[in-house]
Parts: C-alpha cells; structure tokens; sequence
C-alpha cells in the first residue's frame, strides 16, 4: 500500500484537475484565421488607397493564399469538433453574444469573397488564363467592375476576423489567462503582422517592401504594448490572474513565450526591419519567417497556457 500525506487540497492530480480539451487543431486554426485576416485586409486597404500599381504583392499574389489558409484552418477546426456532422447548426441561427456565431458567419463570408478576389486578378497574373465558360467571364468583369466595394467588404470582415481569434478565448470566463479584453485586440495584430510578412516574403518590389515593413514596424511596437499591458493587468489582478502570469514569469511558459514569442518573433525582427529602412541589406525572408513562427508558437503557447489556467477562489 502507498501512503500519500496531502498537506493541501490543491494541485492534487484527479482532485484538483485541470480540463485539456483543446489540442493542436485550435491553435493552428487561430494562426491560420489570423493570416488570411491580415493579408485580405492589406489587399482591400491597397486598392482603397487608390495602390494597386504599388503594392502588386499585397494586391494580387499574397492573396492567392488567404483561401488555401482558410480552408485548412476550417478542416483544423472540424477535426476538433466532436459532433462533426452537426457543424451546420451553426448557420441555422444568429446568436450576437456568442463569439463562435460570429466567427462562423465572418467566415461563411470571408472564405467566397476572399475566392472572388483572386479569380478577379486571375488574367493579370497568369495571362494567358482562360474561364471557359462564358458565365464565368461575366462575373469576372462584374467583380472587377465593383472591386472596391468588395475591398471595403473584405476589410471589415478580415478585422472582424482578427478580433474573433482573440475573442473566441476571452470569452470563456473560467480562464484567467483568457479573460482579458487584450486578447482581441493582440490577436488582431498579431495576424496583421504575420499577414504583412507573408507579403514581404514573396514582394519583389524594394519599394512595397519599404512601406510594408515601416507598418509592420509599428504593428510590432503595439503588439509589444499589448502584451505589456496585458501582463500589468494579470499582476494587478486576484491571485489567479497572478498565478497566470506567473506561468510566463518564471513558470514553464517562460522560455517558449519569451524567447520564441518576444525576442525572436518580434524584437529581432523588428531590428532587421529597422536596419532595412537604414539601407543595410538583409534578406527579406529572414524577419518574415521569424514573425511567422512566433505568431504561430504564440497561439500554441497561449491556447496551452490557458487551459491550465483557472479559478479556484
């Protein structure tokens, strides 16, 4: 027989448990949802600006990943549900209150616009492109006739888009590391950023990469203010928001979040970036694939982190 002394009642395993319900297809869905935000976004903001000669990159050839993106982040997120054959119940009603709800309606409309969008630059990047069929032309030339409404169209739901990421963790109460109103914001900008290095990465134009990596450079600043201020608002909050924070202050999250988040997703290259603009060549992949993975290891560390979270007082 195995004698146990339990000198508290907390943090016993099968006591005090916590739920670990969500997995790799949740996180990955949100870097994916976050992505295509910010590259449709730019697309849609270039074109209202009256850019679209400029800014080829962020108009026309990133865009041709936002659907892919989409699409895999949805299969991610049906292979979590756990009624899979169910997921069109979704669509049978509008709930304002529920995150999930408005998520699910940006993206019933996100994901065919975002289509709609490419197939109308499809002849100006591959000329010699061919529809077929003459109905398709026709809606060719109508989305191409009303391109800026649906920029704006696509801008407003890719910011809806942004902030659901973040908000489909605030939302549940239960999880002090999720229950700041930061998260919507942080997640916005943290999915425009890594839309922008997207962009960057495939620009062939010194010029468009100057002006997207002066936004990016600013995104990154704020990016870095809300995660700052996010902690504040942990450390200056119940002991369960403390012991949240703690979990990136010494605890096991430390070095993942500090140093493949902070450091190495966004300090390091927001200094290549600045030494860019200085005239210093650094190739543009560099920075770009940093920014990347550290939004994607971002979500892996917050959707984990958050689960072990919670409210014992």
């Amino acid at each position: 027989m195995k004698e146990e002394l339990f000198v508290s009642g907390r943090n016993i395993p099968n006591i005090d448990p916590y739920l670990h319900i969500w997995h790799w297809q949740i996180p990955l869905y949100l870097f994916l949802g976050g992505l295509a935000a910010g590259i449709l976004f730019f697309a849609g903001y270039f074109v209202v600006m009256q850019k679209e000669k400029d800014m080829q990159a962020s108009v026309k050839w990133a865009p041709l990943l936002a659907p892919f993106a989409l699409a895999l982040g949805l299969f991610a997120l049906f292979l979590d549900l756990k009624h899979q054959l169910y997921f069109w119940r979704l669509y049978t009603t509008v709930r304002f209150t529920s995150p999930m709800s408005w998520g699910a309606w940006t993206l019933m409309f996100i994901t065919p616009l975002s289509v709609i969008w490419v197939a109308s630059y499809m002849k100006e990047m591959f000329p010699r492109w061919d529809w077929k069929f003459e109905i398709l032309n026709k809606f060719e030339a109508f989305a191409i006739k009303y391109r800026k409404t649906m920029a704006w169209a696509i801008m407003v739901l890719a910011i809806i888009l942004g902030v659901y990421t973040g908000i489909l963790l605030s939302a549940f109460n239960a999880r002090p590391l999720w229950n700041t109103s930061i998260l919507g914001p942080l997640f916005l900008v943290s999915g425009l950023s890594t839309g922008l290095a997207f962009t960057m990465m495939i620009s062939k134009s010194k010029y468009e990469r100057k002006v997207l990596g002066r936004i990016d450079l600013i995104l990154i600043t704020v990016e870095l203010f809300l995660i700052t201020h996010m902690f504040m608002g942990f450390l200056a909050g119940s002991a369960a928001k403390i012991e949240a924070a703690e979990l990136f202050l010494g605890g096991d999250f430390t070095v993942t979040f500090w140093a493949f988040v902070v450091v190495l997703g966004l300090i390091f290259p927001a200094i290549m970036e600045i030494l860019e603009l200085r005239g210093y060549h650094v190739p543009i992949w560099i920075p770009s694939t940093f920014i990347l993975i550290g939004g994607l290891v971002f979500r892996f560390v917050m959707v984990e982190a958050g689960q072990i979270t919670r409210f014992l007082y």
